[in-house]
């Protein structure tokens, strides 16, 4: 038989990133004797740490078609950014020793940036060590921020969910406005990049329609051009939509919705930007306003998922056991865009270094002149990424039959450890 298999989620979770794990068991299963055991770690690098270890060997198959329904992250997440080697040794000295007591020859790990630089960190420490592991990142992130890959598991189904948000809260301004509501603004994730919000403009077809204003990072957002550009879509058209970006900067930098503290990866903490700008407006304007932040619910929708953007999850899974059973390490399965009509995709390898402590921004040739908006190319980019219905169960009470299996732990060969 072959060494055992590590697999571990990392960073805010998606309606899809569960699907990805389904897919590498499977494949890992379908390995024979290439493969030992393939286990799997709670709580991401923290679990490997701690040494909390499952063997996925032990669940039915059903269980494992159901992660495929199912949000959230089954193993658990963690948001823990590994340290360079050389600031602890202490806690690479614990990985390996988690490695090599469980014969460990690969570790995969499923996330987004930070976790694409945990998993580099490692590839190399393996080498300088003479360790025979091997590393491969598996590509998650709602942000839509990896560099190398067209697109990135996880987003399509949330940018599907907010493009119908904005479109039903658009259809319910619309028939309030005259006697209520004037302004709508829903914020949504995107720390840097802008491609969540950008989904939202899938919904209008022309500027009468929502969303009528786009707020992204990209664009430093400019007060006295924002209130005129509300005042005037109330004007026109009655009311007026805005969906914003979590991440929209003044023109100095400064987070719009900055709480004052950083979370457990060093990033800044953003406290609101939609009360934010309400009270622009209200104070600016007069206009009575309403806003709503979409938080965990993008992320956890998995009851109006993306075809394409499961499809997709399931792909990266599947070819990253490939490539390790290839030998390949410090490297990311990637997706890329063949064609946009017949929309094709194919995945491909590229390697981590080029792709960690990287983020992809949307260009400029995807944001309307005004800064407000979405292009053409824009358009063509995103709509095959939300297409297809695929459905949960639903049980007889009506709601999604989602997993709520309970997971056994293996027997820890090694001492206590506590980060």
């Amino acid at each position: 038989m072959g060494r055992n298999f590590l697999y571990a989620q990392s960073g805010g979770v998606t309606p899809v990133i569960n699907a990805s794990a389904a897919s590498v068991i499977e494949a890992a299963r379908g390995q024979g004797g290439k493969v030992g055991r393939l286990l799997a770690a709670s709580d991401g690098i923290v679990g490997v740490l701690e040494e909390r270890l499952f063997d996925t060997g032990k669940l039915k198959k059903s269980v494992i078609e159901a992660m495929n329904q199912t949000p959230g992250g089954f193993f658990g997440s963690c948001r823990y950014k590994l340290p360079d080697p050389e600031a602890n040794r202490t806690l690479y000295e614990r990985l390996f020793e988690v490695f090599q007591a469980h014969d460990i020859g690969c570790f995969f790990y499923n996330g987004g940036n930070d976790s694409a630089d945990t998993a580099l960190k490692l590839a190399r420490v393996a080498r300088t060590l003479d360790f025979p592991l091997q590393c491969i990142a598996i590509p998650k992130t709602i942000d839509n921020d990896l560099v190398m890959t067209d697109n990135c598991p996880g987003f399509g189904s949330v940018a599907k969910y907010v493009a119908v948000s904005t479109l039903e809260a658009g259809l319910d301004v619309r028939s309030m406005a005259k006697t209520s509501t004037k302004v709508f603004i829903l914020e949504v994730m995107g720390r840097h990049a802008g491609w969540i919000a950008a989904a939202s403009g899938l919904v209008g077809g022309d500027r009468s329609e929502p969303p009528h204003l786009i707020l992204m990072p990209e664009v430093p957002f400019d007060e006295s051009a924002f209130c005129k550009a509300v005042d005037q879509s109330v004007k026109r058209n009655g009311y007026c939509v805005v969906v914003v970006s979590e991440g929209v900067r003044d023109s100095q930098g400064r987070f719009l919705g900055e709480a004052g503290s950083t979370d457990a990866f060093g990033h800044k903490q953003l406290g609101g930007v939609a009360p934010t700008i309400a009270d622009l407006i209200g104070q600016r304007l007069d206009h009575k306003c309403h806003w709503a932040v979409s938080d965990y619910l993008q992320r956890s929708a998995r009851h109006i998922a993306s075809k394409t953007d499961l499809e997709q999850a399931r792909a990266v899974g599947k070819a990253a056991v490939e490539l390790a059973i290839r030998g390949e390490s410090g490297v990311m399965p990637v997706i890329r865009r063949l064609s946009d009509q017949p929309y094709r995709w194919t995945i491909e390898s590229a390697p981590l270094a080029r792709i960690a402590n990287r983020e992809k921004k949307v260009p400029k040739k995807f944001i309307r002149s005004d800064g407000f908006g979405i292009t053409p190319s824009a358009r063509t980019y995103l709509e095959p990424l939300i297409r297809g219905e695929a459905y949960p169960p639903f049980d007889r009470n009506g709601l999604p039959a989602y997993l709520r299996s309970e997971l056994v732990p293996m027997e820890r060969k090694l001492p206590d450890f506590s980060i």
